[in-house]
């Protein structure tokens, strides 16, 4: 499904990593990142087999050591999506990453070492045809290591990011490597946004979408929902990581859920449910919270139901009307709800019925 307001007039070069591309004029693709420690095999792959399941599409592991980088190789081999390793400080790191056959390497010009370390790293990762990712943080610039935090303006601090991006993209544009993708992020809106948006107006390099520290699950959601979708309604965008102090699974969820509102991806269906008040006399919010539980974590049913809305109302105010515009859904009574289906009120179903009479309908649906 297209989406209105996401202008394709920044056309980026293409970027693969493993199956997938990044840039021109590929779906926006949605990332997460592991918080197992990357030595543990068995916890790691398990994760990464979780996210794959929820619909992550490449993943990121931290790489704070070497037995760290020489596990990476174990865990490519063991999962089927993207393998991207997160390289900081050391960047012998990185080159056993390649070694060990990641599909990308991401790595902060903050603190990845000088010039001669860096042009090892693409010097590797030209031969292995592996991309780069230049992560740039707001925390962790260069100029901050050289003088007391500045007080800068939020535009100052954006093109001070900027500035360090495109330093780091000369030296690996003048190596003659051009598999980049670059990533702006501050843990607030308005930086991380000016940042983007003026890095897209002086390169056509994809861009990796995020707020990052953004928080837990809802202050968070609500901080990178504002954040990413201010700049992807721009057309500035083509890969997502939504960063929440939670099991990533939920950063993948969000992710989503932004790139569906705004029409750019399909994620299980558009579940339409009343907020409730005091005329209500059935559990909306137990019906909801079931049936979310049962359509995302099976893969199966959530993409059977992609493109559906689907509505849970409360009551006779709003709730036949909702479910009238809707596929399919319920309008709710005493207890008990008028069952409709494009437009015409079929039946009256019992509360306890609904949950199991819409996965019914998911699963015959098609």
């Amino acid at each position: 499904m297209a989406c209105a307001c996401h202008d394709k007039s920044r056309h980026t070069r293409v970027v693969k990593v493993g199956r997938f591309a990044i840039g021109g004029d590929n779906p926006v693709s949605v990332q997460s990142m592991c918080n197992t420690d990357t030595r543990d095999l068995k916890a790691t792959v398990d994760q990464v087999r979780r996210l794959e399941e929820a619909g992550c599409e490449i993943i990121r592991v931290a790489v704070p050591d070497m037995e760290a980088a020489l596990n990476l190789g174990r865990i490519k081999s063991a999962i089927s999506i993207p393998l991207v390793a997160d390289i900081h400080f050391d960047w012998r790191l990185a080159l056993e990453a390649v070694r060990q056959g990641v599909d990308k390497v991401r790595i902060n010009p903050g603190n990845i070492g000088d010039k001669p370390k860096v042009k090892e790293v693409v010097t590797a990762c030209k031969a292995a045809g592996v991309p780069i990712r230049i992560g740039v943080n707001a925390g962790s610039l260069k100029i901050l290591k050289e003088a007391p935090l500045p007080k800068w303006t939020p535009y100052e601090w954006a093109k001070q990011m900027v500035k360090e991006a495109l330093d780091e993209v000369k030296l690996l544009e003048r190596l003659e490597f051009r598999d980049i993708v670059v990533s702006l992020k501050a843990d607030d809106i308005e930086r991380t946004v000016l940042a983007n948006s003026l890095f897209a107006s002086k390169s056509d390099i994809p861009l990796h979408l995020g707020v990052t520290e953004a928080g837990s699950f809802l202050a968070g959601t609500v901080k990178s929902s504002i954040g990413i979708g201010l700049l992807l309604a721009q057309g500035i965008g083509d890969t997502v990581r939504v960063s929440l102090t939670e099991d990533p699974t939920l950063q993948v969820r969000a992710a989503y859920e932004i790139l569906k509102s705004l029409g750019l991806r399909q994620y299980g269906p558009d579940l339409v449910s009343c907020p409730t008040c005091g005329r209500c006399q059935v559990n909306v919010g137990k019906v909801i919270h079931e049936l979310e539980e049962r359509i995302y974590s099976d893969r199966q049913l959530r993409q059977k139901s992609e493109g559906l809305k689907i509505a849970v109302m409360g009551c006779v105010v709003n709730g036949p009307g909702e479910a009238r515009s809707a596929d399919f859904g319920v309008a709710g009574g005493k207890g008990r709800g008028i069952w409709i289906e494009k437009g015409k009120q079929i039946k009256v179903i019992k509360e306890s019925e609904w949950v199991n009479e819409v996965i019914r309908k998911i699963r015959d649906s098609k």
